[in-house]
């Protein structure tokens, strides 16, 4: 999820005109494979149905904790037929992607492949050049870390207005874009400020993470995350798309409203071509998956201490102080003080979180295949978490 000025198209959706207020009207319904509601997780199902009230077409979540394993799905997945949203569905995850990748460059960095205060330039020779932009100052930890100072290619105009809003997108959304697409389009533009000096979110940042894992690695950024994470931790529906236009199923259908001027229009944009996420938000999974993944990082099951520290040291953004943000993790603070690590995520038709507590043992992730705005991205979470006492029994 977003956090910073530049990047604030890419927290909730993508386009700016996601954040629309006007609510398309869907009744919650239930899923016919959700759980009954254990005690515990009514607020978070309240939470659920309100937003689906509010607007939003479908949301399926689930939480692990000590209690075991509770589904639960609102709404529909698809406003054609009416079919309900299911707790198992496949979605496009977005920014949480950078967690994967921020793990895969940390473990490299425990086997020695890298350190986090190499210069990019070191591993990227020429790359980032021009405009001001020099690949001399910027290092890996800068990247993951999101304080490189590189503008954010979503923000860019042209870029959005070609691949991201409106027309643009329904004409572009099934090309395929290379990765140094979105570099050459960063470095079009001046760095925000000196690398180090804060912190502003950059989706560019993780572009370039991906093109190091490759060079560090000698093999493709996809072939890294399967082999270091999704096999190992058996995330069975969790993927790299590549260049395919089309999510696995089980899967619901994706909403977007593309156009600023017809607020109340709501596309179907589940079909788009993978490619144009990559390594900053590409991957596909479930609120299973996800659940499993963050559980074993915070566990310590995938780094060992010294990076899982690292990756937890975080850096302050001066807008939003109930958040800060490590590599490639963010840290969120809730309304009643619990502390919670994990990474919100955004694609056009998709707006998804999944957060942890820091022993691993109590996760939350979920899903809304809509991607405007009801609200706060975070009432789901914060139902969870901090459920009043009237609302949890």
């Amino acid at each position: 999820m977003a956090l910073g000025k530049t990047a604030r198209v890419g927290a909730v959706g993508l386009a700016a005109a996601a954040l629309a207020a006007a609510a398309f009207a869907v009744p919650a319904q239930a899923s016919p494979d959700s759980a009954p509601a254990r005690a515990g997780h009514e607020a978070t199902r309240r939470a659920m149905e309100a937003e689906v009230k509010a607007g939003i077409p479908g949301i399926t979540a689930q939480v692990r904790d000590a209690n075991g394993v509770w589904k639960s799905a609102s709404g529909v997945g698809d406003l054609t037929t009416g079919a309900p949203r299911g707790t198992n569905d496949r979605f496009r995850i977005g920014s949480i992607t950078k967690t994967f990748v921020a793990t895969v460059l940390l473990q490299m960095e425990a086997e020695g492949k890298l350190g986090l205060d190499d210069t990019v330039e070191h591993h990227l020779p020429g790359l980032v050049r021009g405009n001001g932009n020099d690949g001399d100052k910027i290092t890996v930890r800068h990247l993951l870390s999101h304080t490189s100072g590189l503008f954010d290619y979503l923000a860019d105009e042209e870029y959005a207005k070609t691949y991201l809003r409106g027309e643009g997108y329904l004409k572009h959304r099934y090309d395929t874009l290379p990765p140094e697409k979105h570099v050459r389009v960063a470095l079009s533009h001046e760095p925000l400020f000196k690398p180090g000096d804060r912190f502003s979110y950059s989706n560019t940042n993780y572009i370039l993470a991906g093109l190091i894992i490759e060079k560090a690695g000698g093999r493709t950024y996809e072939a890294e995350v399967r082999d270091r994470i999704i096999n190992p931790l058996r995330l069975t529906a969790t993927s790299n798309p590549g260049n395919s236009i089309r999510i696995p199923r089980p899967s619901s259908r994706s909403y977007s409203k593309l156009f600023a001027s017809a607020p109340d229009r709501i596309d179907d944009v589940t079909e788009m071509n993978g490619s144009q996420g990559w390594a900053d938000g590409d991957i596909i999974s479930t609120t299973g998956d996800l659940n499993r993944f963050y559980g074993a990082l915070l566990r310590g099951e995938l780094l060992p201490p010294k990076q899982l520290e690292a990756m937890k040291t975080t850096v302050s953004n001066p807008e939003r102080p109930d958040m800060s943000y490590g590599l490639g993790l963010t840290r969120f603070r809730t309304t009643c003080g619990t502390t919670v690590w994990g990474h919100g995520g955004g694609m056009v038709g998709s707006i998804s979180m999944a957060v942890t507590t820091e022993d691993g043992r109590h996760q939350l992730a979920y899903n809304r295949n809509g991607d405007w705005k009801v609200g706060s991205a975070q009432n789901i979470m914060e139902a969870e978490y901090c459920p009043t006492p009237a609302s949890s029994g």
